[in-house]
């Protein structure tokens, strides 16, 4: 009988609700495609259902390859979906291993009966040894019968990863997209975070410790890419100014035409007016810039580093060389009704035409988590979308909350649509779904 050597690397849907973002931005799944290309070099037949492109279902796709192994990774949000998945797999008789950026820091939440391995590093190699029957001796959560093996994480450097498989992303490139960036490839340039911002766990990925490509492997494979539109997604690509330098000098020699999204901190841009200039002149698009908040009490609780002088100079510097800024604020739970209006005056004085607003939300796997947990409403994983609410508001009830955060989405969508910087976008139908949901979020 011939070894059955199928391998199904998912990445759930994000959501089964009407109220989300499908079709605004839609991320390729790189780590699967990386994981692709090392099983496909080791002699695996691997295959990739990602739920936000997919037509066929899970349990069809699942069903008709009939896979000796799968692999699930996702984000606290698709806890559920992960578990579901593994749970369908299993009854298959399948290896099922779990993954990714939420498995790294919350592994226990995935020690279940249904689940044979848990992965809690960035090394995709012990996939590999897992299917030969190799146990792993690090970074790894071991299913052994009523007991589970947990072996200490390590962390890995981002250079040795293969380079991404992309077939399924030209598949399905109709689909994935930064806002109007369509078709948006992603590139990975580092693992974790430098800073350490009180509200973000990123800097603990990979144990804490920052690992960076090199930046002439990162030229390469951009030239290698047939899209025009790149999508850096490390949680800080405007980090070291030698570094940037260098791409720039490549990416200039190279000759090579393409437009760039990135994160990029609000001190480092203000800092660096005539590299931001070079950036625009190279391609660079957007820049998606953590601001956080409009005032300085909670700029220092949230320990950012920065403080208001240096927000409205990174948005001023941006406008001005013409790279589109995303600013990224938090409405956090002590907010009062005047707080959320000062946050839109202040994108209306600075000329902020992009903005991002996220509900302040206790990570599961941070010391906030502990400090929030008598203030928890739900403990629902899909809620940790940054868009519900978790724990109850200390000035206001659950209900006005929302209220006052719908409201501010509305305005902010009727101020993008007056800029027509949106032009992709039904307008229509999401100030509907805002107003809609005013008092409660679902549907």
């Amino acid at each position: 009988m011939e070894e059955n050597k199928r391998v199904l690397l998912v990445h759930p849907e994000i959501s089964r609700t009407k109220y989300n973002f499908s079709g605004v931005i839609e991320n390729e799944p790189l780590e699967l495609e990386q994981i692709y290309a090392m099983l496909r070099s080791e002699g695996y037949e691997p295959d990739i259902w990602d739920g936000q492109v997919e037509k066929e279902a899970f349990s069809a796709k699942l069903r008709r390859i009939k896979p000796f192994a799968v692999y699930i990774c996702g984000r606290t949000r698709q806890e559920l979906f992960m578990k579901e998945y593994c749970r369908d797999a299993k009854e298959l008789g399948c290896i099922t291993m779990i993954g990714g950026l939420h498995a790294q820091l919350s592994y226990r939440r995935f020690l279940c009966g249904y689940v044979d391995f848990v992965l809690t590093s960035f090394n995709i190699f012990h996939i590999a040894d897992i299917l030969r029957g190799k146990e792993p001796k690090d970074s790894v959560c071991i299913h052994r019968g009523d007991r589970w093996c947990i072996r200490k994480a390590v962390p890995f450097d981002i250079n040795e990863l293969p380079l991404a498989d992309r077939t399924y992303f030209y598949e399905h490139s109709d689909r994935y997209r930064y806002l109007e960036l369509l078709p948006c490839a992603h590139v990975r340039t580092s693992f974790s975070c430098p800073f350490r911002c009180s509200f973000c766990c990123r800097n603990r990925m990979n144990c804490g410790t920052y690992s960076v490509r090199d930046i002439g492997d990162v030229v390469d494979e951009i030239a290698s890419i047939k899209c025009d539109n790149i999508y850096f997604i490390d949680d800080d690509f405007l980090f070291d100014r030698k570094r940037i330098r260098r791409f720039i000098e490549l990416i200039r020699q190279r000759g090579i035409k393409k437009r760039y999204v990135c994160y990029g901190r609000a001190d480092f841009i203000a800092a660096e007016p005539v590299l931001m200039k070079e950036l625009k002149e190279i391609g660079f698009y957007y820049v998606l810039t953590g601001l956080e908040a409009t005032d300085g009490r909670h700029l220092d609780s949230y320990n950012k580093k920065t403080d208001l002088l240096i927000n409205a100079e990174a948005v001023r510097i941006l406008n001005s060389v013409g790279i589109n800024i995303m600013g990224m604020f938090i409405v956090d739970l002590d907010f009062e009704a005047k707080d959320f209006r000062k946050i839109y005056k202040w994108i209306k004085k600075h000329d902020l035409k992009h903005a991002a607003i996220s509900i302040f939300t206790p990570e599961m796997s941070s010391e906030l988590y502990e400090q929030y947990k008598s203030r928890l409403i739900t403990r629902d994983p899909s809620h940790w979308d940054y868009l519900h609410v978790v724990a109850r508001p200390a000035k206001m009830s659950v209900k006005k909350y929302y209220m006052y955060y719908h409201i501010l989405l509305a305005k902010l969508f009727i101020k993008g649509w007056r800029d027509g910087i949106y032009d992709f976008l039904d307008y229509g139908f999401y100030i509907k779904s805002v107003l809609k949901n005013l008092f409660k979020f679902g549907g």
